[in-house]
């Protein structure tokens, strides 16, 4: 996600300079809060949230829970990171439904934050949670409003309102009740009303919103805000919020600022929740805001919590159940490792889930430098194959790799980097499947990680002659201390070269490789 970019890097960059520090001092304090005010209004935070914000950082940075504290700087994050919360709303707040349905949802905002694209994102959401919603189409003031709407409503699979044609015919609030009744009568158990915006605010422009507001009663009114506007998103939120006032704020545009302040500003003013944020352009780019995750983010923490719930959607667990199977039993194919490739993409934006990881802003360039059509070419080359070369990849001869080179308009050298690519994971993948720790290319020899069996021709030798100059040390090391290499009399299943499976120092332990097993498996 870019938003916060430059913001996470100032702040990273910040707290960096107190981890050399054994103790802070006052100036290391206020020169540290100095730099979080500066980053905080280059990413255009309102002065007052500013203010505010370093304030209470500062007091409690200076107080004795850090200078108690073994580690002061990791003290430090972990009040920014509290105060971060608080500004971004503190709790996680969820939509309120209406205990006798339907519940109305009013959307507002101005023109070009993207009200009638949410909607259809919301509804989607709301369909995938189990209800069953109808999208209104209010605003009629806009060319092609509702045109639009009706378009996002059949992609997401919603059904759409639309009795006037918009283009400045029709009454909104007259469409906001009528839609009220027709959902009553069809059993529809939310409504999401989509109403008219301007490019500023105006008198105009608020007596609709109220009045539709007054006409259906809504259970929750959310306003929409361009999280790319800047300082402009306090002035704005302040005048809906007095002329029509709002249950709740959705940010949109997530995805394309660097800075935005405009998250970390409306509901420290306003006082009213985030809810939902907009994070792409997909109907799929659409999450429920957590202030916590969000605080992690801009601190590079990470969000894993965020990516378990992506990946707990997107993947089929009996599916992958069978996947851990196979790979036991050395029947995993490319057919199953197409279908792991594809519930990824399902994931959405492999960038997107990298960036969720701690210290993913230490990897910019990597993530930057990314092809996400790399997972396409890839499909492509394994969709060009036979059935039987699929499941048996020693049939891919030179003329076969010249064929699905040509079907799937790559080159033979990428068909056959895939091949060893798949071949190298099936064989890594197996190893831990069956309890055993995989020597990772590139890593050397994982400490504690002889495989049983492997030294047995070794031992009839005076010296090892591996050519993994590591390895090759530490055989001739158990030679020299009487030690054969692989006579270690090692039960089935164990990965260490020892009695029981129970590896030495710095190893693995049991409880970790059986953590480890049960991830493999889900």
């Amino acid at each position: 996600m870019a938003t916060f970019g430059s913001l996470s890097d100032r702040l990273t960059d910040t707290f960096k300079n107190l981890r050399t520090k054994g103790k802070l001092t006052p100036s290391d304090v206020d020169g540290t809060v100095r730099e979080i005010r500066r980053a905080l209004l280059d990413a255009d935070v309102a002065l007052d949230v500013v203010k505010d914000f370093t304030g209470k950082v500062r007091e409690r940075a200076l107080s004795d829970e850090v200078n108690k504290a073994l580690n002061p700087a990791q003290q430090v994050v972990q009040i920014v990171n509290e105060e971060l919360v608080g500004i971004l709303g503190g709790q996680q707040r969820r939509l309120q439904f209406a205990k006798k349905p339907p519940t109305v949802i009013m959307l507002a905002g101005l023109q070009g934050a993207g009200k009638t694209t949410l909607a259809g994102k919301l509804g989607k959401w709301l369909a995938k949670d189990g209800h069953t919603p109808l999208l209104v189409a209010a605003d009629l003031q806009r060319p092609n409003a509702v045109n639009q709407l009706q378009i996002v409503g059949e992609q997401a699979g919603v059904p759409v309102y639309a009795p006037e044609p918009g283009n400045g015919v029709g009454n909104p609030v007259k469409v906001a009740k009528d839609a009220l009744k027709f959902a009553e009568t069809k059993q529809y158990d939310t409504v999401v009303i989509d109403t008219a915006g301007r490019l500023g605010v105006d008198a105009e422009l608020m007596k609709q919103a109220a009045d539709i507001r007054k006409a259906t009663e809504p259970d929750e009114v959310l306003f929409v805000i361009d999280a790319m506007i800047g300082q402009d998103a306090v002035a704005t939120a302040k005048a809906f919020q007095d002329g029509v006032d709002f249950t709740g704020v959705v940010l949109s545009k997530l995805d394309g600022d660097a800075r935005g302040g405009a998250a970390l500003s409306v509901a420290s003013i306003t006082g009213r929740p985030i809810i939902f944020a907009s994070t792409g352009e997909g109907l799929d780019d659409f999450e429920p805001f957590h202030p916590d995750r969000m605080a992690s983010r801009i601190l590079d923490l990470g969000d894993i919590l965020t990516l378990i719930e992506q990946a707990q959607q997107a993947f089929d667990e009996e599916e992958a159940r069978k996947v851990a199977e196979k790979f036991a039993t050395d029947s995993f194919t490319l057919d199953d490792f197409l279908k792991q490739m594809q519930q990824l993409r399902n994931m959405g934006s492999i960038k997107k889930m990298m960036g969720m990881l701690p210290g993913a802003g230490q990897m910019k360039q990597q993530l930057d430098n990314f092809d996400e059509r790399e997972i396409v070419r890839t499909e492509a080359i394994i969709q060009s194959m036979t059935t039987a070369e699929r499941t048996t990849p020693k049939l891919l001869n030179g003329s076969r790799r010249l064929r699905i080179a040509k079907g799937s308009g790559t080159t033979v050298t990428e068909v056959n980097q895939l091949v060893n690519r798949f071949e190298q994971a099936a064989k890594m993948m197996k190893t831990v499947a069956k309890g055993g720790v995989p020597n990772v290319p590139g890593m050397g020899p994982i400490p504690g990680a002889g495989y049983a069996g492997r030294g047995k021709q070794q031992a009839k030798k005076k010296g090892s002659r591996s050519g993994n100059p590591a390895k090759r040390a530490a055989e001739n090391a158990a030679i020299a201390s009487g030690v054969k290499p692989g006579a270690t009399n090692t039960p089935a299943g164990s990965g260490f070269g020892i009695a029981g499976g129970k590896p030495p120092a710095g190893g693995p332990t049991d409880e970790e490789m059986a953590a480890l097993q049960r991830f493999m498996g889900r």
